[in-house]
């Protein structure tokens, strides 16, 4: 090398490298659709796995969302490529998201046992409000609408009918609101990007790794699996292969597992458990808010906690009016904070408050 930096050479192989690893990137995020004999060709044989599965489980990404108008994070427009590229990301209020067929239809073929249990990186509460018990999900990154106390003995749960996260954010987790028994501070559940998840629910770390230990099928809906791959105990690692869980996965984009799956499906996740229910002589159930499990588990505010948030509450129906808070309408602002606003943005480091 010349005493005034790199040779020519070497700055034309540098460049070669930047360029073969950007072409990875663009082809890793390019969307590819299975056409649609593919499809089903592909979902009659997935059909077949669950069937014949012991022990069948599922994991699910920000993929099965999008149809509930929640953004992904590493898809064309997704949260990750949009700070990638310089751009702004803002959150919408998410409180009129409501489960999709996605959703529903697993929540349907748990019914049927022939799923055992949910392993979810959302945040968004939605399996919980497709009617799946709370027992058969484990919820790695947190729940929207569940805040803690973690001064009681076993940790206290306060389910709410709005987004608890609004003042939280990286390393800033406290809610605002006290704890009904004990008075201590309540904080969120939601495990930010750089954090450790360490709270028994809704994470539910323990049922998520047995239930992985048994499992004979796997079920990747939506998820680039870039996160879920760095949890070597939900792929039973220490198996030899040939014992390890066979793995289906459901996503249009290129994922860090697919060498491994039996069986890669390109399509929508909608898309794909539409046929698939179909396949299997299953009807799918519609949402109902009236039926939403959320609001016979959500514990009311009490007085003088009224105005402690200013996120839209959720309704059993359109018409009615939020009760016995302040809930504001539903905006196109920009919503800041919380788990979907300030705490999405990676690497973003704040003071952390104990």
């Amino acid at each position: 090398m010349a005493a005034g930096g790199p040779s020519r050479s070497e700055r034309k192989a540098a460049e070669r490298v930047r360029r073969l690893r950007e072409e990875q990137q663009r082809e890793r995020l390019r969307q590819v659709c299975d056409d649609p004999e593919e499809l089903r060709r592909k979902v009659r044989e997935l059909a077949g796995a669950v069937r014949n599965a012991k022990y069948l489980v599922v994991y699910t990404g920000a993929g099965i969302s999008t149809a509930a108008s929640i953004p992904d994070y590493r898809g064309p427009n997704g949260v990750w490529t949009l700070l990638q590229k310089g751009r702004s990301v803002s959150a919408a209020d998410l409180s009129e998201a409501e489960p999709t067929l996605t959703h529903m239809s697993i929540a349907r073929l748990h019914e049927q046992k022939l799923v055992r249990h949910v392993v979810s990186q959302n945040c968004d509460g939605l399996h919980v409000r497709s009617g799946l018990p709370r027992t058969a999900i484990s919820e790695l990154h947190g729940n929207m609408y569940i805040e803690v106390c973690t001064a009681c003995t076993p940790n206290r749960e306060y389910v709410r009918v709005f987004d608890v996260t609004e003042r939280t954010a990286l390393h800033r987790h406290q809610t605002g609101r006290a704890c009904h028994k004990c008075g201590a501070q309540l904080r969120d559940t939601i495990v930010h990007f750089g954090e450790r998840g360490t709270l028994g629910q809704p994470l539910n770390w323990e049922a998520a790794t047995q239930a992985a230990s048994k499992a004979d099928t796997i079920l990747c809906l939506g998820s680039s699996l870039k996160v879920l791959k760095k949890y070597p105990r939900l792929w039973c690692m220490t198996k030899p292969p040939s014992r390890r869980p066979k793995l289906y996965i459901v996503n249009l984009q290129w994922t860090p597992k697919d060498d491994w799956a039996a069986l890669k499906l390109h399509g929508k996740c909608d898309d794909v458990m539409q046929l698939l229910m179909d396949e299997l002589g299953l009807e799918i159930p519609p949402y109902s808010r009236w039926q939403d499990p959320i609001f016979s588990l959500a514990t009311p505010l009490r007085a003088g906690e009224e105005g402690s948030h200013t996120r839209k509450s959720l309704c059993r129906s359109r018409e009615e009016p939020p009760s016995g808070d302040r809930g504001a309408p539903l905006s196109s602002a920009p919503v800041l904070g919380g788990w979907f606003g300030k705490g999405c943005t990676k690497r973003t480091k704040r003071k952390k408050i104990t």
